[in-house]
């Protein structure tokens, strides 16, 4: 569970920088291929969703079985 929590908390994390970056929110780093390329938002903004699928797997299968 906790290599699942990381796993989906690092995919969130990137994907956001990513979707951040392919909009051209966030330029940096200077030299960076993927500062405002639209592709990259999206790819982004899918890493981020499985990161989110992880966590919700992850938490899901820590609750007690009743």
């Amino acid at each position: 569970m906790t290599m699942l929590r990381a796993t989906g908390t690092f995919l969130v994390v990137m994907g956001i920088v990513w979707a951040l970056q392919g909009l051209g929110w966030l330029n940096w780093p200077r030299g960076s291929f993927m500062l405002s390329e639209r592709q990259w938002a999206i790819y982004g903004t899918l890493t981020a969703m499985a990161g989110v699928g992880l966590l919700v797997i992850a938490r899901r299968a820590g609750r007690p079985r009743e």
